[in-house]
C-alpha cells in the first residue's frame, strides 16, 4: 500500500482556504473602489445607518461565498498531495488584502 492510499481527500479543506483568501482581497479591492470613487460608494451602502460598509462587506462575504462553492465543488474529494502551489496564492491574495485595506494606502490612492 503506498502512502496516497492512505490519504483522505483534501480538496475541500484546499478549496475553503484558498476561497477565504480571495474573499479577504475582493473587500480590501471593494473597500478602495469605495474610498477613490464616491458614486461606487453610494452604490454600495445598502443600508443608511451603517454606509457604504454594508456594501463593502456584503460584497467580500458573497465573493467569497461563491469562490468556495466553485472550488469546493471542483476540488470535493480530491486529494490534493502538493497545495505549495495554493498556499503561495493565499498567502499572495491575504497580502494584497492586508496592503490595499492599509490606512496609509487608502491615503494615498484616496488623494487627489
Amino acid at each position: 500500500m503506498t502512502s496516497t492510499e492512505n490519504t483522505s481527500p483534501n480538496g475541500g479543506a484546499w478549496a475553503a482556504i484558498l476561497a477565504a483568501a480571495i474573499g479577504c482581497a475582493a473587500f480590501a479591492v471593494v473597500t478602495d473602489l469605495a474610498e477613490k470613487f464616491k458614486p461606487i460608494s453610494k452604490l454600495l451602502t445598502f443600508h443608511l445607518p451603517t454606509g457604504d460598509l454594508s456594501g463593502k462587506s456584503t460584497v467580500g462575504v458573497v465573493v467569497w461565498l461563491l469562490a468556495w462553492g466553485i472550488l469546493h465543488a471542483r476540488w470535493s474529494g480530491r486529494t490534493i498531495a502538493r497545495p505549495g502551489g495554493i498556499i503561495f496564492l493565499s498567502v499572495v491574495l491575504l497580502l494584497v488584502g492586508l496592503v490595499l485595506i492599509f490606512p496609509p494606502f487608502v491615503e494615498m490612492i484616496t488623494a487627489h
